[in-house]
Formats: C-alpha cells, sequence, structure tokens
C-alpha cells in the first residue's frame, strides 16, 4: 500500500510539472489520469503492481 500511495503522489507531481512548464496540454493530462484509472480496474493491475514493486527493490539493493 505505502508503494501505490508514493507512486501515486510521483506521477502526481511529474503530470503537475508537465502541465506547469507546459509540454502536456489539460487534455493530455485528462486522458493519461483516466488511462490510469481504468487501468487500475483491469487484471493487468496486478502484474504493474509487482513490476513496480521489483524495481523498487531492485534499486534499494544498488
Amino acid at each position: 500500500m505505502a508503494v501505490t500511495v508514493s507512486l501515486v503522489a510521483l506521477f502526481g507531481l511529474v503530470l503537475f510539472f508537465l502541465l506547469r512548464s507546459k509540454s502536456l496540454g489539460y487534455g493530455s493530462a485528462f486522458i493519461a489520469a483516466g488511462f490510469g484509472f481504468f487501468l487500475a480496474s483491469t487484471g493487468a493491475s496486478g502484474p504493474i503492481n509487482q513490476l513496480a514493486t521489483a524495481v523498487i527493490d531492485a534499486m534499494g539493493n544498488l
């Protein structure tokens, strides 16, 4: 759970800075957020969470 909240915060910050630097339009940000919302409700959410956890664990071992 802590990893998920951290990734949500990280992706939220990245989207914020992309919007602020005008590298990403509001429509694109809405589509990205919607895609993430709907992706979380599919069967792909389990493997994506496992991959994110594995990458975070690997970074800790560097």
